[in-house]
């Protein structure tokens, strides 16, 4: 698994969740440290993307975190508006 793909799962995970799958955004800002995967949607997808109290934002945040574990590598997901 490379950097890349992650990016791709984060954009396939986003997509299967929202109405407007067309307009899933997902960017990668490189740290020195840290990989910045940042996830954009439609404002109405917001809250499908974020779910109740958090969970599916969550959920994401995890699944990403297991996958940056496998190439060693610290990511962290930041939903924009």
């Amino acid at each position: 698994m490379s950097e890349e793909s992650i990016q791709k799962l984060v954009e396939m995970i986003a997509r299967a969740l929202v109405d407007k799958p067309d307009e899933v955004e997902v960017t990668e800002v490189e740290g020195e440290q840290t990989t910045v995967v940042e996830l954009k949607v439609a404002k109405d997808d917001l809250g499908k993307v974020i779910g109740k109290q958090g969970r599916t934002a969550r959920a994401l945040r995890t699944i990403l975190s297991a996958a940056s574990t496998k190439i060693r590598r610290r990511s962290v997901l930041e939903i924009l508006e």
